[in-house]
């Protein structure tokens, strides 16, 4: 009797995605993880100068050093064995896997920390900021990981899979943070860092305990039932004790992602005023709040309100807009600095009056080249129109604005003009040539609506 085309299909799929051909024997892949699980000698040393190595790699910024590291790094090996372990209800196998994990924990934190308290190199890279914050990536990345970890593993020829996984899981890089955390006393690094390691090993577990019921694995058999009853119920207790807080901190990263995926569109949607620019946006989280640094023109009450009005529109109906104006920002914070440099004369003695009678003199100087800069718009506008007449508008502002790569601030002039037609290149680099001469403004930004 033949087939029918659909028949045949469904067994065709299921072919293509049949994992038990080209698998090893049961016995053999579970050897193979418990062997991978062990953490002594050969495989603790290559841990420590993975680690050594990996460390170089974040205090350089180096993406290449760092791969390098994960590739040797054996730190996959315990948990998976954690994971295969609670599969089988194996709990000698579960606990040499948790004392092995624990150890190389231990051993990574400590080599990490012992480099950055000798290293010259003190700066928090991005390499190293990105390894402090979890997202949902990361939680998605780790049991997509793990599976393909598991998978690999169950081959009988092995593949360059699992190396793959290491890099793509990044577990070195969170605990190399973590001890670059306890080294400069940055307990939101360490916390961050080692948070980010946890969640990538109880969903590369999951992954693996999954998998392995997946594929029937054959569960140890014990002696007596009571033996069995006490041993299940430990191992149900730990899966729990495991999952569950995984799970909470899971979703509270999934919320945070998604909230901040709807500020972000909301200011994209609704921060579309011509003559103001966004410099800055603070998105908090935890209290709801969004802080937005502007530049150019101001936003009204009115506009602010209706702004806060709009929050309701992207499900937002919780979080408080914040808008600050960097112009008034800047001239406040030159006088607060010169209040407390004031503050802290009156205590000094005569020789350190001196000294800060000179720094309020430098600020003071500051302030008035700050003022200086305050430009004559509508006259530049009419000599910049005379020389091109497409021009519709210009905006002129001076404002700090952070240096890349460093929290210091720097003051630039921001010019936001509009045009009736195309502006070729040529053109554009004669008008921000003629506007930095005009407005005596090296440091100059250039934007066209």
């Amino acid at each position: 009797m033949n087939e029918s085309p659909l028949n045949m299909l469904i067994l065709e799929i299921k072919k293509r995605f049949e994992l038990h051909e080209g698998k090893a024997s049961d016995q053999e892949i579970i050897e193979d993880i418990r062997e991978g699980a062990e953490l002594s000698g050969t495989n603790l040393w290559v841990l420590i100068l993975a680690i050594f190595i990996a460390s170089i790699g974040l205090n350089v910024n180096s993406t290449a050093v760092i791969i390098g590291a994960m590739l040797i790094s054996p730190l996959m090996g315990p948990i998976m064995g954690i994971g295969l372990g609670v599969g089988i209800f194996d709990f000698e196998l579960i606990k040499k896997s948790f004392l092995n994990l624990t150890i190389a924990a231990i051993f990574s934190i400590l080599t990490s920390c012992f480099y950055f308290l000798i290293s010259p190199l003190g700066e928090a890279h991005s390499e190293l900021l990105a390894r402090t914050t979890p997202s949902i990536w990361d939680v998605i990345i780790a049991f997509v990981g793990g599976l393909a970890g598991v998978i690999a593993s169950t081959r009988k020829e092995k593949t360059n899979v699992l190396p793959g996984v290491a890099i793509a899981t990044a577990l070195m890089p969170p605990l190399c943070t973590a001890g670059y955390g306890i080294a400069k006393g940055n307990i939101y690094f360490f916390f961050g860092a080692f948070y980010l390691f946890f969640i990538n090993s109880v969903f590369i577990s999951l992954a693996t305990f999954i998998l392995i019921r997946f594929m029937k694995f054959p569960r140890i058999t014990f002696v007596d039932q009571e033996t069995e009853s006490k041993v299940k119920k430990f191992i149900t207790g730990f899966v729990l004790i495991t999952i569950l807080p995984s799970i909470f901190l899971a979703y509270k990263i999934v919320t945070k992602s998604i909230f901040e995926t709807k500020v972000n569109v909301f200011l994209k949607k609704e921060f579309n005023y011509r003559k103001t620019l966004v410099l800055y946006k603070d998105i908090d989280f935890a209290s709801k709040k969004v802080e937005v640094l502007i530049a150019g023109e101001k936003i009204s009450k009115n506009e602010l309100s209706s702004l806060n009005e709009k929050l309701k529109d992207y499900n937002l109906e919780d979080t408080t807009l914040i808008i600050k104006d960097n112009n008034a920002n800047l001239e406040s914070e030159l006088n607060n600095m010169k209040a407390n440099i004031l503050d802290e004369v009156l205590k000094k003695n005569s020789e350190t009056i001196e000294q800060k009678n000179e720094r309020i003199k430098k600020l003071e100087l500051e302030l008035a080249n700050y003022k200086d800069r305050t430009f004559n718009t509508s006259e530049i506008y009419e000599e910049l129109k005379a020389q091109y007449p497409n021009c519709e508008s210009l905006v002129l502002e001076s404002s700090k604005k952070a240096k890349e790569e460093s929290i210091n601030l720097e003051l630039v002039t921001i010019a936001i003009a509009k045009f009736s037609g195309k502006l070729n290149r040529n053109d554009k680099k004669k008008i921000i040539a003629w506007l930095k001469v005009r407005t005596k403004s090296e440091n100059l930004e250039f934007y066209i609506e």
